[in-house]
C-alpha cells in the first residue's frame, strides 16, 4: 500500500490531518466528535478556516453526526451497563445456542481444570479469558464450539485448607472427605461467579468436577487399561516422600528451592580389603575412601561406594598428618584447596582396578561396604567416589537392583529415624538433630575430615513449602520410561506455541523414568486394590476395577468407605478372578495422585464411552445435556483442537494427559498446545502477599479500596490479557491498566464517530453497490478486506495482541488520519440522500461492522453495545448470533488501488510543498504525461478542471486542473513540486515509473458560508453545490 511506501511525506499527511482537527467552524465540529487517534497535526496541513458562531445561519442544513451511544462509560454507569449487556444480549445462553445450531466444522478446546482451592486470582484471569478470546472468535466464524469448564477438586492442598488447624488425628475419611468437598464447593462457587463476570462463553451450569463419580469412573477406566497393558504397577523403590504432609509425592509436586542451605561432609571409610587388581602395590596399608555428601542423615544407610570405571584415582597422602586418602585424580587439586593442606600421589590407577575392594561402615561397627562402578559417578562436585545408599538416592536404587544390595529404610512417614538405625538416633528428624547427630557421631569416629555449609537447589513440598526426603516405600508407579518413545513421537505431531516450549516439554519426558501415582491421604479417587490378609498380595484386575468403576459412577467414590468389602468385591467379581473368599481382603488405603485425577480428563471429556456392563452406549459425562452427550467427533480422532494454560504445566497437566492418553490410545489428546507466561507485577516481580504487589481481578473491575484503582470493568481486563504477550510474563498494575481503558476509550471515539454518522442509514434498503461508489469508497472496502484478513489470521494464532495491533494501525492511518478527513464535507454538506453521500455512508457501515466484529472476541461487552446501536439487523439479533467479518472478493477492483494510491502520492508531494499552510486555499494543476498514470487520475476527474471531482476531494483544495504539461503563464506565487508513482498491475506484469509535476497557486474563490470551502464567487454567496443543496431543502 502507497501509503506506507511513500515514507518521505506519510509524516507531513499525518501532521496535515491533526491540523484539521484544531481548525474551526463546521469541521471543527465534525471532528471533535471522531476519534482522538486521528488526525494528527504539522507542516503542510489541509487545515479549514477560523470558526464561526455555531448560530450560523446554514447550521440546521448540515448533516452533522447524531447517536445515543455514549462517549465514555465510567463508575457505577460501566459496570452497570457490563451487567446489562450480559443479560439482554444473552451472554449465559450462548454456548448453548451455538451447540445447537448447524455447522460444519468443530473447534474444541479443552478446559485444563483449575485448582478449586481458593479465590479466582489474575492468572486464572489470564488464562480464562485467552481461551475466551479464541472460543468466541471461533464460534463467530461458524464453527460449533466445545469447551466444557472443569475444575480440579482432589487432593492434599483443599485437604489441608479444608481441616484448619484441626489436622486429622480426630476424623475418619468420609469425615475428611465430606470437608474437603464442601471447601473445593466454596472455592468452584467463587471461582464461576468470577468467570461468568468477565464474559467467559460457557454453560456454567454443565461443568466438569474431578470429585463428580461419572468423572471418577471414567478415570478408574484410564487407570485398569494402563494397569492391564502393565504401564501401573506396584514396587517398593525410593519416591520423594513429603514428612510435612506425611505421602509420596510425584516430580510435578516438587518445587525446587535454589538457596537451600544443606550441611555438607567430607568422610572416611577404611579399606578393608584392598581391591585385588591393587592389592600388590606397596605403600597402602591403612587407606581410606573420601566421600562427599549434601545428606549426612543418610550415612547409617549406606551400602556401596561407587566410583567411575574409566577414571583414573590416586592415593594421596596429605603432608599435615601422613593420612591416606582414595580420590579421583580429577579430584585431587580441589580436595588439597579444600583441606589446606598439599596431598602427594602414592599411586594412581584406573578406576575397574578398584573392583572387589571393601571398605568399613564408619558408624555401625562389623558392616562391610562394597565397592561397585556406576554410571551416574561425576567429577562435577566431592570426590569421584560416591556414598550410597539405596534406600534414600535415585541412582543409588538402581544399583542396589544391579548388584542385589539390601534397601533398608531408617526414615518413617515423619521423617524421623526408626528403630533400624540405632538407639541414637531413633525418633530424631534426620533433616534437624539427626543430621546432628550423625556428624556428632562421625566426628567421634574420628571419620569426619571436613564439613561445610552448601548452597543448593533442593525439592521442596509445593504445598507446604517444606523440603522433602527421599526414602523407599511400597506406591504405585506408572512405567513411563516404556512411554517415553511413543509419547515423543506423538508430541512431533502436536503444534506448540510458543515453538521453544516443545524442547522444554522433551527434556521433561526425558528426565522422567517412573511416576509415582500413589498418596496416602483420604481426599482423592480411591485406587481401586484389594489385599489378601496374610501375604499382602495386591488382588486387582480388569473384573475388579470395572465393578469400583460401576459403582463410582451410580454412587461416588465415597462408596469405597461406606459400602462393606462384600459390595465392593461380590462373590461374581471374586469367581471371575479366580480368588478366595472375600474375608481374606482387605480394601487399600491409598488415593491417586491428583495430576492423574486432571491428566484422564480427555476420557472423560472428549470421548464418548462404551458402557462395559450393556450393549447400550452412554457418555461417561451422563449428567451433561444431551447436546453435549452426543460423541464430540468421530472415535477416530476425538482429540482436542487445543489445550491452553501456563507454563507450569509442561511437567504438568500436559504430560500427565499425554502419558496417560498415549498409554491408552497411542496418541496425543491435544492438535496444539499453547503455553502463556505467568501474570506479574508492573516491576516483574512475583505477586505475593507479603510484597503487596498482588492485584485481585474483582477489584480491577469493580474498583479497588482506594483511588489508585478504580472501577475498569470486565473489558479492560480482557484488553490487558489480549494486548500482552501472553508467551513470556504478563505485566499487570495501574499503569497497563490505564493505558488499556485510555486505548478502550479512543476506540470507543472511533465507534461513535461511525455510528453518528449513519444516523437515519438503512443498509438494507440504501446501501450503494461497490461499483457505483466513489473511488475512495472502493479503495475503504479494499483496505478493510486487507484488515479483515489480517485480523483473522492473528486470531488464528492465538495472538491477540497482533489483532489489537492491527486494528490500531487500521484506525489510525487509514481511518482517522486518512479516509474521515476526505469523506467529511461530503458527508456533512453533500445531500442526505445522493448517490455520493450513500456511497459514503455504505462504507462507513461496512467499516463499522468489521470493526466491531474483529474487537468482539476480546471486547464482547462493547461489541454488543455498538451493535445495538447499529444499523442494518433486526432489535432483538445480537452480534455473536450474526457471524464474523463479512469482507467480498469483488471489493479488490484491478487498477482501483493504484489510482488511489497514486493520487496520494501526488497530495503528499503537494502537503510537502505548503508548509504550515491550508490546503483547501488552493487552486492545483496536476500536469501528468499521457499513460498509465495519467489514465487513473483521469478515473477520479473526467474534467479537465473541477471543483467537486473525486480527485479535488483526495486532494481537499479548492480545484484541480489535471493536465499533460503545466501552463507557463503561472503567476509568480506558484508553488511547484515533482514526483514520480511506480504503477504496479497485474502481479507486476504491468509495471510503468510515471512522472507528475503540480502547481499550486492560491485559490480566487471565496469561502463559502455553509461547507467553509472556498468554491464560492463571494463571501457572501452559496457554493454552487451549496446552492442546490439548500434550495431543494427549502
Amino acid at each position: 500500500m502507497l501509503l506506507c511506501r511513500v515514507s518521505a511525506v506519510s509524516q507531513t499527511l499525518a501532521r496535515w490531518g491533526r491540523r484539521s482537527h484544531r481548525g474551526g467552524g463546521l469541521l471543527h465540529r465534525a471532528l471533535s466528535f471522531s476519534s482522538s487517534r486521528g488526525v494528527s497535526s504539522g507542516e503542510g496541513s489541509a487545515q479549514p478556516a477560523e470558526a464561526v458562531p455555531a448560530q450560523g445561519l446554514y447550521r440546521d442544513t448540515v448533516l452533522l453526526p447524531r447517536t445515543e451511544f455514549p462517549m465514555k462509560l465510567t463508575g457505577q454507569k460501566l459496570l452497570d451497563r457490563e451487567l446489562q449487556i450480559q443479560q439482554e444480549c444473552g451472554f449465559a445462553d450462548l454456548y448453548s445456542w451455538q451447540r445447537e445450531r448447524k455447522a460444519k466444522k468443530e473447534f474444541c478446546l479443552h478446559d485444563g481444570p483449575p485448582y478449586a482451592n481458593g479465590d479466582p486470582h489474575v492468572g486464572h484471569a489470564l488464562n480464562k479469558i485467552l481461551k475466551d478470546i479464541r472460543n468466541r472468535f471461533e464460534m463467530l466464524r461458524g464453527r460449533q464450539v466445545h469447551y466444557i469448564p472443569g475444575w480440579d477438586c482432589h487432593g492434599l492442598p483443599i485437604e489441608l485448607k479444608a481441616l484448619g488447624e484441626m489436622g486429622t488425628s480426630d476424623l475418619g475419611p468420609l469425615q475428611i472427605r465430606q470437608k474437603a468437598r464442601e471447601f473445593a464447593e466454596g472455592a468452584i462457587a467463587r471461582q464461576k461467579a468470577a468467570f461468568q463476570r468477565w464474559g467467559l462463553m460457557a454453560d456454567w451450569d454443565k461443568c466438569y468436577y474431578t470429585y463428580d463419580g461419572a468423572y471418577e469412573a471414567a478415570q478408574l477406566r484410564v487407570f485398569q487399561e494402563m494397569h492391564s497393558k502393565g504401564f501401573i504397577y506396584q514396587d517398593y523403590k525410593p519416591v520423594f516422600w513429603s514428612p510435612s504432609s506425611r505421602t509420596a509425592l510425584a516430580e510435578a509436586e516438587l518445587e525446587y528451592n535454589p538457596e537451600h542451605v544443606s550441611r555438607a561432609i567430607y568422610a572416611t571409610f577404611p579399606l578393608s580389603t584392598l581391591p585385588p587388581g591393587i592389592a600388590s602395590e606397596a605403600g597402602l596399608e591403612g587407606v581410606s575412601v573420601l566421600v562427599w555428601t549434601t545428606q549426612p542423615w543418610t550415612i547409617p544407610a549406606n551400602q556401596a561406594i561407587c566410583y567411575m570405571p574409566k577414571a583414573q584415582y590416586s592415593v594421596l597422602k596429605r603432608a599435615d598428618n601422613s593420612q591416606l586418602l582414595l580420590v579421583a585424580t580429577e579430584r585431587t587439586a580441589s580436595v588439597a584447596a579444600l583441606l589446606g593442606t598439599q596431598l602427594d600421589s602414592v599411586a594412581t590407577f584406573t578406576g575397574s582396578q578398584l573392583e572387589g575392594g571393601i571398605c568399613k561402615h564408619p558408624t555401625i561397627p562389623d558392616k562391610e561396604v562394597l565397592l561397585l562402578p556406576a554410571n551416574h559417578v561425576t567429577m562435577a562436585k566431592g570426590t569421584g567416589l560416591v556414598h550410597t545408599a539405596p534406600a534414600h538416592g535415585m541412582e543409588d536404587y538402581s544399583v542396589a537392583s544391579q548388584f542385589k544390595l539390601s534397601v533398608e529404610c531408617m526414615v518413617d512417614e515423619d521423617g524421623k529415624f526408626t528403630e533400624l538405625a540405632g538407639p541414637e538416633l531413633q525418633n530424631l528428624s534426620v533433616m534437624r538433630e539427626g543430621t546432628d547427630k550423625v556428624i556428632s557421631m562421625l566426628k567421634e569416629c574420628g571419620a569426619l575430615v571436613k564439613e561445610e555449609q552448601c548452597v543448593h537447589s533442593y525439592p521442596y513440598d509445593w504445598r507446604t513449602k517444606q523440603p522433602v526426603v527421599i526414602r523407599p516405600s511400597k506406591q504405585w508407579f506408572i512405567n513411563t520410561a516404556s512411554l517415553k518413545d511413543k509419547a515423543k513421537e506423538a508430541l512431533q505431531k502436536v503444534r506448540v506455541l510458543p515453538e521453544s516450549a516443545k524442547g522444554s516439554l522433551l527434556t521433561m519426558l526425558d528426565r522422567r523414568t517412573y511416576w509415582c501415582i500413589s498418596r496416602q491421604r483420604s481426599w482423592g479417587v480411591p485406587i481401586p486394590v484389594f489385599y489378601h490378609r496374610e501375604t499382602g498380595e495386591a488382588l486387582i484386575n480388569k473384573h475388579t476395577v470395572s465393578h469400583i468403576a460401576t459403582l463410582f459412577k451410580e454412587k461416588g467414590s465415597d462408596c469405597w468407605w461406606e459400602l462393606p468389602v462384600e459390595t465392593l468385591l461380590p462373590e461374581a467379581v471374586l469367581k471371575k478372578s479366580k480368588a478366595g473368599p472375600v474375608t481374606d481382603y482387605v480394601r487399600g488405603e491409598d488415593v491417586l495422585d491428583i495430576w492423574f485425577d486432571s491428566g484422564a480428563s480427555w476420557a472423560a471429556v472428549l470421548e464418548e464411552e462404551k458402557d462395559r456392563d450393556t450393549e447400550e452406549p452412554e457418555s461417561r459425562l451422563s449428567w451433561l445435556p444431551a447436546p453435549l452427550r452426543k460423541p464430540r467427533v468421530t472415535e477416530s480422532d476425538s482429540r482436542a483442537d487445543a489445550y491452553v494454560e501456563g507454563k507450569d504445566q509442561i511437567g504438568g497437566w500436559f504430560q500427565s494427559s499425554l502419558l496417560t492418553s498415549v498409554a491408552v490410545r497411542n496418541k496425543a489428546p491435544y492438535k496444539s498446545l499453547v503455553v502463556h507466561g505467568f501474570a506479574v507485577s508492573e516491576k516483574g516481580e512475583k505477586m505475593s502477599k507479603s510484597l503487596g504487589n498482588v492485584v485481585d481481578p474483582d477489584a480491577v473491575i469493580n474498583g479497588g479500596k482506594d483511588a489508585t484503582m478504580p472501577a475498569y470493568g470486565a473489558d479492560v481486563l480482557r484488553w490487558w490479557v489480549a494486548e500482552s504477550n501472553v508467551f513470556s510474563e504478563v505485566q499487570i498494575g495501574p499503569t497497563v491498566l490505564n493505558s488499556a481503558r485510555d486505548s478502550i476509550s479512543k476506540l470507543r471515539n472511533t465507534l461513535k464517530f461511525l455510528l453518528g454518522n449513519l444516523h437515519g442509514f438503512d443498509p438494507r434498503v440504501q446501501a450503494v453497490d461497490p461499483k457505483e461508489m466513489h473511488y475512495i469508497d472502493q479503495y475503504m472496502l479494499h483496505l478493510l478486506r486487507e484488515y479483515s484478513i489480517k485480523v483473522t489470521d492473528a486470531y488464528s494464532e492465538f495472538d491477540a495482541g497482533r489483532a489489537i495491533r492491527v486494528l490500531q494501525a487500521f484506525i489510525t492511518r487509514d481511518l482517522s488520519s486518512f479516509y474521515f478527513s476526505i469523506i467529511k464535507d461530503r458527508l456533512y454538506c453533500d445531500p442526505e440522500d445522493s448517490l455520493g453521500r450513500r456511497s459514503c455512508q455504505t462504507v462507513l457501515e461496512e467499516i463499522l461492522d468489521g470493526v466491531t466484529r474483529s474487537i468482539a472476541p476480546i471486547l464482547p461487552h462493547l461489541a454488543e453495545e455498538v451493535y445495538l446501536h447499529a444499523p442494518g439487523h433486526d432489535g432483538e439479533e445480537t452480534l455473536f448470533k450474526s457471524g464474523w467479518i463479512k469482507s467480498s472478493s469483488v471489493w479488490r477492483r484491478p487498477g482501483l488501488e493504484e489510482a488511489v494510491e497514486g493520487a496520494c502520492a501526488i497530495r503528499d508531494s503537494f502537503l510537502s510543498s505548503i508548509p504550515g499552510k491550508n490546503a483547501a486555499q488552493y487552486d492545483l494543476t496536476i500536469a501528468i504525461e499521457p499513460g498509465l498514470l495519467f489514465e487513473l487520475m483521469e478515473s477520479l476527474q473526467d474534467e479537465a478542471t473541477s471543483t467537486s471531482s473525486q480527485l479535488a476531494e483526495l486532494m481537499m483544495v479548492a480545484r484541480v486542473s489535471l493536465t499533460s504539461e503545466l501552463p507557463r503563464d503561472l503567476p509568480p506565487d506558484a508553488l511547484l513540486s515533482h514526483g514520480t508513482f511506480l504503477i504496479n498491475l497485474e502481479g507486476g506484469v504491468i509495471r510503468e515509473d510515471s512522472a507528475y509535476s503540480i502547481a499550486a497557486v492560491p485559490t480566487s474563490a471565496a469561502r463559502c458560508p455553509r461547507c467553509r470551502r472556498y468554491t464560492a464567487d463571494s463571501a457572501d454567496c452559496l457554493c454552487p453545490r451549496c446552492q442546490t443543496v439548500v434550495s431543494q431543502a427549502n
